[in-house]
This record gives C-alpha cells, sequence and structure tokens, in this order.
C-alpha cells in the first residue's frame, strides 16, 4: 500500500507517546517496573469490558483505580493518593517517542493528520505541544465524545463522522494489534507501528502496512 489516504487517524498512548518512563515512577511509587505493562494492559480490559457492557468509562479514573489495586496488593491495605498522583503525574508528562516528531512532520504532508484516543484530549494535547508538534494535527479526537470506546465500531464511525469522510477514506495507525483489528473491521484501512519487532498476534486481522516507526510509515505512503 503506498496510496496516501484522505486522513491519517493517530493512536496516542504507546504509539505517539513512550510509556517507557512509567517503570520508573512505578519503582518511586514501591511497585515492581515490571508491573507497568500489566497495568496498562488491565486499564485497557476493563475499559473494553465497561464498554461492551454499555457504559463509556474514563480512561484516568480507571488507571487510577488500576493503582490503587497494585499498591493494596504489593504494600497493603490503603489508598495510596500520593503514590497514585505520582504515577499519573508521570503518565500525563510522557515524552514523544523519538520518531513521533519527524514521522508527523512527513506524514502531515500526505494528508490531514488527527488523533484518536481512549484517553483524554487534554492528554494529546499536552504531549504534542510539549513536543512541538501540535500544529501538525488539526484535531485531536477522544473516545470521550463517542458513544463507545475503540475498538468498537463506533469510535472510529465518530472519527470518520467528525473529519467528515468515509471510514474507507482513513488510515488507521497504532502500536496496538486490537485496535489495527478494531479499525480494519470496521473500514478503515490500517498500519501497524512495530517499534519491538514483535510477533503480530495470529488472533487479530493483520494491518495493511506494517512499519517499525512512523517515518518510516511515511515512507511507504508517498513511495512509488
Amino acid at each position: 500500500m503506498s496510496t496516501a489516504p484522505s486522513v491519517i487517524v493517530l493512536d496516542v498512548n504507546g504509539t505517539l507517546s513512550d510509556l517507557g518512563p512509567l517503570a520508573e515512577a512505578f519503582t518511586r511509587a514501591g511497585l515492581p517496573a515490571t508491573l507497568t505493562r500489566a497495568w496498562f494492559a488491565e486499564v485497557l480490559r476493563d475499559g473494553f469490558a465497561l464498554t461492551a457492557a454499555g457504559t463509556n468509562p474514563d480512561f484516568a479514573d480507571l488507571a487510577a483505580d488500576g493503582l490503587r489495586g497494585l499498591l493494596a496488593e504489593t504494600c497493603g491495605p490503603g489508598r495510596y493518593p500520593e503514590q497514585v498522583d505520582s504515577i499519573m503525574a508521570v503518565f500525563r508528562n510522557l515524552p514523544l517517542h523519538p520518531d513521533a516528531a519527524p514521522g508527523l512532520r512527513a506524514l502531515g504532508c500526505l494528508a490531514p493528520l488527527v488523533t484518536l484516543s481512549n484517553g483524554a484530549p487534554s492528554v494529546a494535547e499536552s504531549l504534542l505541544r510539549r513536543g512541538g508538534i501540535r500544529d501538525e494535527l488539526s484535531r485531536l479526537l477522544s473516545v470521550q465524545d463517542a458513544p463507545r470506546w475503540k475498538p468498537a465500531r463506533e469510535a472510529y464511525e465518530y472519527a470518520a463522522h467528525r473529519t467528515g469522510h468515509t471510514v474507507g477514506q482513513m488510515l488507521l495507525v497504532a502500536a496496538h494489534p486490537w485496535d489495527i483489528h478494531g479499525a480494519g473491521a470496521a473500514g478503515l484501512r490500517t498500519a501497524w507501528i512495530n517499534r519491538t519487532g514483535a510477533a503480530y498476534p495470529s488472533s487479530f486481522a493483520r494491518p495493511d502496512i506494517e512499519v517499525p516507526d512512523l517515518v518510516a510509515l511515511a515512507g511507504e505512503l508517498s513511495g512509488p
């Protein structure tokens, strides 16, 4: 696939933002750094479950609840407000992946860029402003304003409605196979950002394109 789409839709958490600094934040709070990935996965799991049951939960509320649970299991009963606040502060101020700024500038020359996150639009806004690339994005969309979280079809259809395009004219870019699968099922073209060289899960529909970073994606879309 080398033809540029009409709109490029980008996931935020883990796709644009680097979750790596959370490991040190976990350690400072008294949690094993290895729990970082499990915590993030549990937040997504709970969000998926709640949205499947008909509610649209707040990402930050789920994240804080998950941290309180981990701290209670690891350190004993308690609410741990300082530790939760310190980890959430790091989460709200994560850096961009090194390829994100140059990649978005290159992608922005090919098509309008928008974000579509299961988190708050303020998190995307802050991330992109700190990275000096807010102006590359025309819209910052969030499932807070959609009927359901990604990977539900309604989330992607919401993005199509807000941008004035059909789902078939859009390309979803994400580092998460569940997001790729959901977008593909909704009719979007998909691009998987595989920075770690991981194997793609066989249970999910494969992406239309796989690249190691956003710069490579821009090259793929602008190629012959």
